[in-house]
């Protein structure tokens, strides 16, 4: 797939847009004052592979505990801001590595005017985040209610204040919850703007139906080039919005990272606990950073076929089962042993690699 070209911004030392990777993004929900519970959410949202966070800074008090969770943490940190163009002034001088903020909302021109001068002093960059449920009451007039056409007018009323004032470090973004809605109003902003877009279905709902939307909805911008950073938003543990996101780059081939896991739904045909191996599998081998192709089948009708596209196989039979290595036949095994012999072959994939690499 061909992705836009973009406008290139940084935050902290995570480029967005341009040539950067495109990155997956998350938001806590501790509170921020609370700097130990931030901070450990944070240290979990890394682990998962999250590449910038977002905190929301509804207060002082909130400002104040940016210092300390910056200190700990080692991906560059967005503070969201809603209204108060001082606490935006605050969260910068205490190193925040972007803002979100819409500067239609933080009232006087001056306020906006100190605003940008510090962002464009710190070489902080700033997100329009535009969404179905805060739309400006003259558009939704205007519109007869929320529409594609209304969210972009919407996001470029702020961004025309910005760029105004000489700052072009933006990105923006244009959210619903209605994957269809979601994904028109994307198409018609990256006809009109060259800033990085952050994407994602707001309000998405919980994991299981929420994966669904945001997986539709990003997929299919992603799949036509666009869109520099992602957000899957999902109501629960942010640590699945990294997994769910994460898949989704996989699943598109944008990043070849980790355990690629092609398993059959099973059929009458099946003889061996499928559902349990595989699980076992993919649970025993989420430590890996190295993108592997491994096939877990339940029968030799696709088995050895899928096998061929995968850098390791087993197929299964009654009772026993065969291991593949690109579709070579390497040895039969007894079921109980499957897993126990698929994981030695994954292991001498891996020891070979680093070898190369030494």
């Amino acid at each position: 797939m061909n992705r836009k070209k973009t406008r290139k911004i940084q935050v902290g030392s995570i480029a967005i847009g341009g040539d950067a990777p495109i990155t997956v993004q998350s938001m806590t929900n501790t509170d921020t004052r609370d700097v130990e519970a931030t901070v450990n959410q944070i240290h979990r949202l890394e682990e998962a592979g999250c590449d910038i966070i977002r905190c929301t800074v509804p207060d002082k008090q909130a400002a104040d505990a940016l210092p300390e969770i910056i200190s700990r943490i080692h991906i560059p940190l967005t503070a969201d801001i809603h209204f108060d163009y001082r606490l935006a002034l605050k969260s910068i001088r205490n190193g925040a590595a972007k803002l979100r903020i819409n500067p239609g909302n933080i009232g006087s021109k001056d306020r906006v005017k100190a605003v940008v001068q510090a962002a464009r002093d710190k070489g902080i960059p700033i997100r329009i985040g535009v969404n179905s449920g805060s739309l400006q009451r003259d558009i939704l007039q205007q519109y007869g209610g929320v529409c594609p056409e209304a969210l972009v007018d919407s996001a470029l009323r702020h961004v025309e204040i910005l760029e105004e004032l000489n700052f072009y470090d933006i990105a923006i973004s244009v959210k619903s919850s209605d994957v269809r809605e979601m994904i028109e109003s994307y198409r018609l902003l990256s006809k009109k703007v060259d800033y990085p877009l952050h994407i994602g279905v707001t309000e998405s709902g919980t994991p299981r139906k929420g994966t669904i939307k945001s997986s539709v909805g990003i997929g299919a911008l992603l799949s036509e080039g666009i869109g520099d950073t992602i957000r899957v938003s999902l109501t629960g543990d942010p640590v699945e919005e990294i997994l769910v996101g994460r898949e989704i780059l996989k699943a598109l081939g944008i990043v070849k990272e980790g355990i690629e896991l092609i398993s059959c739904p099973t059929c009458g045909r099946t003889q061996l606990n499928l559902l349990r191996i595989a699980q076992e599998v993919e649970e025993r081998l989420s430590y890996v950073k190295k993108h592997i192709k491994i096939a877990v089948m339940g029968c030799a009708v696709n088995g050895p076929g899928e096998a061929r596209r995968a850098d390791i196989g087993i197929a299964g039979g009654n009772g026993e089962g065969l291991i593949f290595r690109r579709g070579e036949i390497i040895r039969k095994v007894r079921e109980e042993d499957l897993v126990k012999e698929l994981m030695k072959e994954v292991d001498q994939i891996l020891q070979s690699d680093q070898a190369n690499k030494n």
